[in-house]
């Protein structure tokens, strides 16, 4: 197991490192590694010990999971009445993008954190909820206890990230831990909350109209109906006031959205459909060709598509 943390590191010119993540960087925390999962997740291995540190609304949410020691962590923060006491190996935390929290760390602990944007939780929420992104949100948790998120931990700590097929066995396992955090955490906000969310944004009738003719066109393989402009009259928009309420309501841009969708689709198909050439899978998801639909997910994954469906996941 690699244990470089500059193995594999993000690529030059990626985005900034998430918060949490540049906290620990400048505290006594030590990374043992770190990988660029691709769809807006990033995956670090830490140890600590005899350190403090603090975050506050960090702008992105974090998934940590103890692997070893916890049990002289002591936190000051928001916590749920189902959480523990104290750490043990296998409790995890979860550190919704406004959270605020201060860590006091006594003896050994390792740990492992999952960072994922805005973006990748409004995608989850949409899929799994056909819910408005902006109405739910992460609980807090401090000392939670899931086998099935202490099973994600110990089995991605025993990956080794630097290798292509684990670590995409990785972004497997990662993922479904996420689809769990969302039937398991995610909590509606008050509904005053909402409302006052809602305002800027996509009214759910356009969302859901918008959404479904994305799925449509790249079911169908084509990129019509795709354009900013036929989106915005999907919504009865104009294009400007489309483009800023949809990035209000679902966390990133039109492009951004329509780019991780096909990638997602590309991805089941490789899974999925084994008969099928890499040409007509980029086809069937509007790539240009089979070596752009490499290349894109090369730059989501890490990996090319040959790579993707030779893992087997």
């Amino acid at each position: 197991m690699s244990t470089d943390p500059a193995s594999p590191s993000p690529a030059a010119g990626a985005a900034p490192p998430p918060q949490v993540f540049a906290v620990l960087s400048q505290s006594r925390a030590q990374l043992e590694r770190q990988a660029d999962l691709g769809g807006a997740l990033r995956l670090a291995q830490w140890r600590n010990r005899e350190d403090h540190t603090g975050y506050n609304r960090p702008g992105h949410h974090t998934l940590s999971v103890y692997l070893h020691g916890g049990q002289d962590v002591r936190v000051v923060g928001e916590r749920s009445p189902l959480d523990a006491a104290h750490g043990q190996p296998g409790t995890f935390c979860i550190l919704p993008a406004d959270h605020e929290s201060q860590w006091q760390i006594a003896g050994p602990l390792r740990f492992v954190h999952l960072y994922l944007s805005d973006s990748a939780w409004a995608q989850r929420i949409v899929r799994l909820l056909d819910a408005e992104p902006r109405a739910y949100t992460l609980a807090p948790r401090i000392f939670g206890q899931d086998p099935a998120l202490a099973d994600w931990a110990r089995l991605v700590s025993g990956l080794d990230w630097g290798d292509t097929q684990q670590r995409l066995q990785a972004h497997q396992l990662s993922e479904a831990a996420l689809d769990r955090l969302v039937l398991m955490a995610a909590q509606p906000h008050a509904r005053e909350r909402a409302l006052q969310l809602a305002k800027g944004g996509l009214a759910p009738a356009a969302r859901r109209r918008v959404l479904e003719q994305i799925e449509a066109q790249l079911a169908a393989g084509q990129t019509e109906g795709l354009s900013l402009a036929e989106l915005a009259a999907e919504a009865n928009l104009s294009e400007f006031h489309f483009a800023r309420m949809f990035r209000h309501s679902l966390g990133c841009s039109v492009h951004g959205w329509i780019s991780q969708r096909r990638s997602a689709r590309a991805q089941a198909l490789l899974r999925e459909r084994s008969e099928l050439s890499l040409a007509e899978i980029a086809t069937q998801c509007g790539y240009a060709s089979a070596s752009h639909l490499s290349r894109s997910l090369r730059a989501d994954l890490g990996a090319t598509a040959g790579q993707w469906r030779r893992a087997g996941l």
